[in-house]
């Protein structure tokens, strides 16, 4: 048992490398980062009248972007980014949120108290209702309440989990 377990653990390795390496690669080449963003709002916030977004894309000039491109670390190969970030991670260094301007961490211990507040909720209200309908189910094997059941916990599954909370708010916490 415990050479399946470290087996296991051993796994988490390279399956993290992996993870990371994919999540960096669509990061280096799906439009719309950082320097893109900075861009957009520069031009957004220069528009004035018709026409207006030609002038805003000539008023950026090399210089910024370059100067954009270096702030967020894309003036280096992506090689170098990538060891870069591979070692920030090791290090636990998480960077800075672009959104919020500020440190990953803090946002993480930040937001991490609702977390753990719905996530134990979100256990206790499963198995509040899992076991008690196990049991039942598994007494009434083939009566129309497990029929009933199966179906209500098929369609559960089918329905992402954001629309079947925005389901269940508009069904039960209607004032």
């Amino acid at each position: 048992m415990l050479t399946y377990f470290l087996k296991r653990l051993l796994l988490m390795v390279p399956t993290l490398l992996g993870v990371l390496t994919v999540t960096f690669i669509v990061i280096q080449f799906v439009p719309g980062g950082p320097v893109e963003q900075v861009l957009a709002e520069a031009r957004a916030s220069q528009k004035g009248g018709e026409g207006s977004a030609y002038k805003a894309s000539r008023d950026i000039d090399k210089k910024q972007v370059e100067e954009l491109k270096k702030l967020y670390g894309f003036d280096k190969p992506a090689h170098v980014r990538y060891l870069e970030m591979l070692g920030n991670f090791a290090q636990f260094d998480l960077g800075r949120s672009f959104m919020q301007n500020k440190d990953v961490w803090s946002l993480i211990k930040e937001k991490l108290p609702v977390s753990i507040s719905l996530g134990l909720w979100t256990f206790l209200i499963s198995y509040l209702v899992s076991i008690p309908m196990g049991v039942t189910k598994a007494v009434r094997d083939g009566s129309t309440f497990d029929t009933v059941t199966t179906m209500l916990v098929l369609i559960g599954f089918a329905i992402p989990g954001f629309v079947l909370g925005v389901l269940l708010i508009v069904l039960f916490a209607r004032s």
